[in-house]
C-alpha cells in the first residue's frame, strides 16, 4: 500500500469518526464549558488528538470510550485554565471604560496587527507573561519581548498622531 492510499483510507476513518461522533461530543462538552465557541474548539481539539495519536481501539464502544474521555479531560483543562485566568473580552472592555481615554486606548489596540493586538492583550489585559504567551502563539518569548516593544511604538505613534490632529 502506497502512502496516498493509506493517507486516504486513515483520512476516511476520521472523516467517519467526525461523522458518528462530533454531536455526541459537542453535547457534552457544551454541557460542561456552558459555552457553545469552547465547546467546539474542545471537539476539534478532540479530533485533532484523535488523528495525532492515531490509537488502535478493540472496537466501537472503545473508540467512542476513548473520544468522549479525551473531550471530558479537555474540557476539564479548559474549565482550570479559565478559572486560573481571569479574563475580560474586548468588546466588553470598550464600554467599561471609566473614562474617554481607557475608551481610546483599546479602541487604539484594537486597530493593531493581529500580532501585535494579540500579545499586547495577553500581556497587559489578561495578565499573561511574556514566557507563557510564547508558548500560547507559538513563538519564542525573545519574538514575544519584540512584539511587545513595536506594538508599544505603535501605539505610542498612534496617540502622538491623534494627539496632533486634535490640537
Amino acid at each position: 500500500m502506497g502512502i496516498t492510499e493509506k493517507y486516504n483510507e486513515e483520512y476516511q476513518y476520521v472523516e467517519y469518526a467526525v461523522e458518528k461522533y462530533s454531536d455526541l461530543l459537542f453535547r457534552i462538552c457544551c454541557s460542561i464549558l456552558m459555552n457553545q465557541a469552547d465547546a467546539e474548539d474542545a471537539v476539534q481539539e478532540t479530533f485533532m488528538r484523535y488523528m495525532t495519536k492515531a490509537p488502535l481501539f478493540r472496537d466501537s464502544d472503545h473508540e467512542k470510550a476513548w473520544l468522549i474521555k479525551v473531550a471530558t479531560n479537555i474540557c476539564k483543562n479548559m474549565v482550570r485554565f479559565k478559572m486560573r485566568h481571569d479574563f475580560v473580552n474586548l468588546e466588553e472592555l470598550k464600554n467599561i471604560g471609566v473614562n474617554n481615554d481607557d475608551r481610546d486606548i483599546l479602541e487604539t489596540i484594537m486597530r493593531l496587527p493581529p500580532k501585535y493586538k494579540i500579545v499586547l492583550d495577553l500581556y497587559y489585559i489578561e495578565g499573561y507573561k511574556a514566557n507563557e504567551i510564547s508558548s500560547i502563539i507559538n513563538v519564542s518569548p525573545a519574538a514575544v519581548r519584540k512584539r511587545l516593544q513595536y506594538g508599544r511604538k505603535l501605539l505610542k505613534h498612534e496617540f502622538e498622531r491623534n494627539e496632533l490632529h486634535e490640537s
